[in-house]
């Protein structure tokens, strides 16, 4: 299931070494928590499982990898090219952190690709 939702874009500056875990995660309009855990592909796709802390009462928010605009490893910060109230009004993971079934990343891919212009999920 690794198409364009669930990747990387190639000016992001993600490499398979890169560790982006604890990385705070900033969303257009402000912070919005910090990784704790990333998914590095496979028959899944790449995504970031983001706690949310307080801002959502202690939720898990799901954000694929296309959603990444940067990295800055320097800072420990990735920059995702959506709103905090875009990722609150996402379907809620399931057992996306350590069980990924298909029916949670087809909830989710529709749910995010309407946000892109090519569709796909």
């Amino acid at each position: 299931m690794t198409t364009r939702l669930w990747g990387y874009r190639d000016e992001v500056g993600y490499t398979d070494d890169l560790d982006l875990i604890g990385f705070h995660v900033e969303a257009l309009d402000g912070r919005i928590g910090h990784v704790i855990h990333a998914s590095s592909g496979g028959s899944t796709g790449c995504y970031l499982v983001v706690d949310t802390g307080p801002w959502i009462f202690g939720k898990h928010a799901v954000l694929p990898a296309r959603a990444v605009s940067r990295i800055d490893a320097t800072r420990r910060t990735i920059v995702v090219d959506r709103t905090r109230q875009e990722i609150k009004d996402a379907p809620e993971p399931g057992q996306l952190l350590r069980h990924p079934e298909t029916g949670d990343l087809h909830r989710l891919g529709g749910y995010y690709s309407k946000f892109y212009a090519d569709g796909k999920v």
